[in-house]
C-alpha cells in the first residue's frame, strides 16, 4: 500500500477511536462540561471522516488505491 493510501487508512482507524471515546466520555461523564468536551470529539471525528472517505473515494477513482 503506498503511503498516501496508508495514512487514509490510519486517519479512518483514528476516527473510529475517535468515536468510541467520545462514545464512553458521554457515557462516564459528570458534568455538562464534559458532555462539550465529547460533543466536540465527535462532530470533530465525523469531519474528518467524511474527508478521509472522500480522499479515498478520488483515489479509488483515479485506480491509485492500492490495498
Amino acid at each position: 500500500m503506498k503511503p498516501c493510501d496508508r495514512n487514509i487508512q490510519s486517519t479512518l482507524r483514528l476516527v473510529d477511536e475517535m468515536l468510541k471515546l467520545a462514545d464512553q466520555g458521554d457515557i462516564d461523564r459528570e458534568d455538562i462540561d464534559c458532555g462539550i468536551l465529547y460533543g466536540v470529539l465527535r462532530d470533530s471525528a465525523y469531519k474528518l471522516k467524511r474527508l478521509a472517505e472522500v480522499e479515498r473515494a478520488k483515489h479509488m477513482a483515479k485506480g491509485q488505491w492500492e490495498q
